[in-house]
């Protein structure tokens, strides 16, 4: 007898979690696992703008997926097209080969991408904080800029090199200008020609509040670490139009800089966009036990699907977060067994733990379970939160040297070459372009 088949798809938080917990609790035949995914890691994504600023190398971040998982098969690729019907998915191995898989329970997981606007010149001039080549390459880029201004004698070359722009004023915009301004400032003292007066960073968010999800007390906290530093921190201001060497703001103001940082928040991944479902601003709409209203075996979770927060007011959903997906991951894996044994699943209910933000330093600000913190209570809880969450204790003890090295020796301002030659837009480093219609998925697989 044929055993049941269990397709996930996407190896971030929610799917390696769910992934596990089918490892952990199914029996030996009961059913097989695939989990389709590009990379060979688990990206711990909250710590991503440290890697950015080389404060931790990529391998802290990324615990490799075959020390996590011993018995799921991991299929190295994308699913670009499903057709529910049929129950079978057409996969993009990463050679550029097309797949087919079928599968009798599918677990859509495939996150989130950065969320992009119809702004002019966006999409060729951003530069996105989402995966880890997105880290390497903003990291080479903003110390090439460095290298470069140095070595020009053209002064306005040099203040459109040494002007940086982060656009939103969340969690990810924050950590990323907190964490590169640091590189920068200290990157200033190895190079004698350049004014250490004319680096400039700003963050830009339409908002009126930077994280508002903190309280006005943290947020404002957050906001007054980050001007002391000599952030120009501008509210309820967005890009209005990128150029090559100038960024124009909706307020007509006009920054001369080569830098541009997308993280304005984030949109469910395309594949959403392109099943015969119902959404929830981009979100898949799903029951409070993962299952999706109208395909039989088909479950979502994670950042790409809109999960009832039972623990709110009605019609609350739950935010698209680490903790979130990693409980949700979990949740799932318990549900699926569940089915599996004819026996009735659950409703996904997690009170969320509280946030932390690492503003690098010894600055940062928490709110661990509504109590409020900022300073080095605060970053002590948030650091300690991170160890805990980072799956493998390789990941954490690598974190760990690396915070104190890097504490006690600096950073070394190493460009790597990571894509030198070739600008990476959002597109090309988060394969946004990648995905099937219904119909087309429909025709490869029959």
């Amino acid at each position: 007898m044929e055993r049941t088949k269990i397709l996930i798809v996407g190896g971030g938080f929610a799917g390696v979690e769910c992934a596990r917990g089918l490892e952990r609790g199914l029996a030996s035949g009961e059913a097989e696992i695939g989990l389709v995914t590009p990379a060979s890691y688990e990206l711990y994504l909250p710590l991503l703008p440290q890697v950015a600023a080389g404060v931790l190398t990529p391998q802290s971040v990324a615990p490799p997926l075959r020390r996590l998982l011993h018995k799921t098969a991991i299929i190295p690729g994308m699913v670009i097209g499903i057709d529910t019907h049929d129950r079978m998915c057409v996969i993009r191995l990463i050679s550029g080969e097309l797949v087919k898989r079928r599968y009798d329970h599918l677990v859509l997981t495939p996150g989130s991408v950065t969320r992009s606007l119809d702004i002019p010149g966006l999409d060729e001039q951003a530069r996105g904080m989402k995966t880890l080549a997105e880290a390497a390459y903003v990291r080479d880029h903003v110390i090439a800029q460095l290298d470069l201004a140095a070595a020009s004698s053209d002064e306005e070359d040099r203040a459109q090199r040494l002007q940086f722009v982060v656009v939103g004023g969340g969690y990810a915009g924050t950590e990323t200008v907190a964490c590169l301004q640091r590189l920068t400032n200290a990157a200033a003292k190895r190079y004698p020609r350049l004014d250490p007066g004319l680096i400039k960073w700003h963050l830009l968010d339409i908002a009126p509040k930077l994280m508002p999800e903190l309280g006005d007390r943290l947020g404002r906290r957050a906001q007054q670490i980050l001007r002391e530093r000599g952030t120009d921190v501008s509210l309820g201001v967005s890009v209005a139009k990128a150029d090559e060497d100038k960024i124009t703001l909706t307020d007509n103001r006009v920054l001369p800089s080569r830098t541009l940082i997308w993280t304005a928040g984030v949109a469910a991944s395309p594949l959403i966009g392109n099943l015969d479902a119902e959404t929830i601003k981009g979100r898949l709409v799903v029951h409070s036990d993962l299952t999706v209203p109208g395909h039989s075996g088909v479950y979502a979770l994670g950042d790409a699907a809109a999960v009832p927060d039972l623990t709110k007011t009605e019609g609350a959903l739950c935010a698209p977060t680490a903790q979130h997906a990693t409980r949700q991951g979990q949740h799932m894996a318990r549900n699926l067994l569940a089915t599996l044994r004819g026996e009735p699943r659950t409703p996904y209910r997690h009170k969320d733990l509280g946030l932390v933000v690492d503003l690098g330093g010894t600055d940062a600000v928490a709110r661990p379970l509504g109590y409020e913190l900022s300073g080095l209570p605060a970053q002590a809880v948030a650091r300690g939160y991170h160890l805990m969450a980072l799956r493998t204790f390789t990941a954490k003890a690598r974190t760990l040297a690396n915070w104190a090295l890097n504490a006690t020796t600096g950073d070394d301002f190493v460009r790597t070459g990571f894509l030198s030659r070739r600008p990476a837009t959002l597109q090309d480093m988060e394969a946004t372009d990648a995905y099937l219609t219904p119909e087309r998925a429909r025709e490869l697989t029959r």
